[in-house]
């Protein structure tokens, strides 16, 4: 069936559960959900599906707000707990009761293992046999006030549901294939299945966009829209994510939680464009999107119901195009955890010099393709002293006479002025032709003094960014290092 283009304005959730990290499908089901209100305009409403108390954790509760505010998820209400609303799915499942809608089920749990097992030695798949739907009301009574323990079902309807799927079109389920399911336990605490179509109804949710596991849930869920008179929203079920193995998304494939490419340094414009597209397409081949580009051109009917591929390259591909052309503002606060990993906190006085961190990182940020990466080539800038790998620096120990051409180098370079990048490099070739050496053998070694490094951004750039006293330590100190070395 042709697909149908939205209208807004729409109220849409993104509704987690707080056992485990926020996984990358649930972050991309958050951003589909957001680039359906922000095109169309309305509310997106997060939810926290926390009601299995034995493996709801309110840590993962935090982490999970924690993970959607640094990825760019913007919400206009909540977080709202679905723990504090359980009085209002058990009035919603009273009513049902009353209405005739749903029933109370005496049947224990040893009277039901049983009838499984006779069921599926027949090769059938068990359906509850509605043993309890046709007990007079007389001998329910009797049952309830005797104390006897009971379940709330719905009496699900004989006729096929069809799922109307914003992504896959029509999905029709047979009656045969539909169970009367339970709405509260024998404890009286509401099931999945109620809390969700429940909270879905009072917080007036026209749309919902979620992953495709849950499509065999949608048709007891509109049976339960009907059987409380609520009008149903529009479903749109997402296709799983998959490893390069080409099967579901694991720890054993890579990282498969946002916190995991939070640490990574990973920016989180980038994720959210690369997740955005993994299922997804704004109509041609554009991959590399702004997020009020994305929301301009966001609709259902591009959403893929096929399932992606997550593809680590092309992410840390996408990461390095924003890491190397994000403003400068926005790469900063996203990179100071990483230099604090790796020493340069307050210790180093680094807001003290941040004209020459930022310099540093303009230098270096186009060369990096995570934060780490970018982090550990700004180290050098700061440390006092050097570590050499004498495998890197072994053909420098050919040349006894490098240490005293470092020397004069070091006491040439740090008389330049201005201190600019034509006059140092002017400077150090005047020096290569007096000492009869070619340029090269000036350049390789001023780049491994001052870095550690063979490679690089353009070594004049490099002492330039240095600074002065920088250079004259890291040149002294590697000529120190070699003459101990060719002793």
């Amino acid at each position: 069936m042709a697909k149908t283009r939205l209208r807004g304005p729409v109220r849409v959730r993104f509704a987690p559960s707080p056992t485990g990290y926020l996984h990358v499908g649930g972050a991309r089901t958050a951003i589909y959900n957001e680039l359906l209100r922000r095109s169309l305009g309305g509310a997106l409403i997060l939810r926290v599906e926390d009601t299995d108390r034995q493996r709801s954790d309110d840590a993962m509760t935090r982490q999970i707000v924690s993970a959607l505010e640094w990825i760019g998820c913007q919400f206009d209400e909540g977080p709202i707990l679905q723990s504090g609303r359980v009085e209002r799915h058990r009035e919603r499942a009273a009513e049902m009761l009353a209405s005739g809608a749903a029933y109370r089920c005496f049947c224990t749990p040893e009277e039901l293992e049983e009838q499984r097992r006779a069921v599926e030695k027949t090769g059938e798949k068990f359906r509850y046999p509605r043993t309890c739907l046709g007990r007079p009301k007389e001998e329910v009574a009797e049952l309830v006030a005797a104390g006897r323990p009971f379940v709330v079902r719905l009496r699900m309807p004989d006729e096929p549901i069809v799922v109307d799927d914003l992504v896959r079109g029509a999905v029709a389920v047979p009656p045969e294939a539909l169970d009367d399911f339970i709405l509260l336990r024998s404890d009286g605490s509401p099931t999945y299945h109620l809390t969700v179509v429940v909270d879905d109804v009072d917080m007036g949710v026209s749309h919902v966009l979620r992953g495709e596991d849950h499509l065999s849930n949608t048709p007891k869920h509109i049976a339960l829209f009907r059987a409380l008179g609520a009008e149903l929203p529009r479903f749109g079920h997402l296709p799983l994510i998959l490893g390069a193995d080409k099967k579901r998304l694991s720890k054993r494939t890579g990282a498969t939680s946002v916190e995991e490419f939070r640490q990574q340094g990973v920016l989180p414009q980038a994720l959210y464009n690369y997740l955005a597209l993994l299922g997804w397409s704004p109509g041609d081949d554009t991959e590399l999107m702004s997020r009020d580009e994305m929301i301009e051109r966001f609709t259902v009917e591009r959403l893929n119901g096929s399932a992606a591929v997550f593809d680590v390259d092309k992410l840390a591909w996408m990461n390095a195009q924003y890491l190397s052309s994000l403003p400068l503002a926005e790469v900063m606060p996203h990179l100071a955890p990483f230099l604090e990993h790796h020493g340069l906190g307050a210790t180093h006085e680094v807001e003290a010099h941040r004209q020459r961190l930022e310099a540093a990182v303009e230098l270096h940020r186009s060369r990096a393709k995570n934060l780490d990466e970018l982090a550990l080539q700004v180290v050098p800038y700061f440390e006092e002293r050097l570590v050499y790998d004498a495998a890197l620096c072994e053909r420098f120990l050919a040349d006894a006479e490098l240490p005293a051409h470092l020397d004069a180098l070091r006491d040439r370079l740090t008389q330049v002025e201005p201190f600019a990048v034509d006059a140092l490099e002017a400077e150090l070739r005047t020096l290569a032709e007096q000492l009869g050496v070619k340029a090269a053998a000036l350049i390789h070694p001023l780049r491994m003094a001052l870095s550690g490094s063979a490679k690089g951004p353009s070594v004049f750039d490099l002492v330039e960014v240095q600074g002065r006293e920088a250079t004259r330590r890291h040149l002294g100190g590697f000529a120190d290092w070699l003459r101990r070395q060719l002793s």
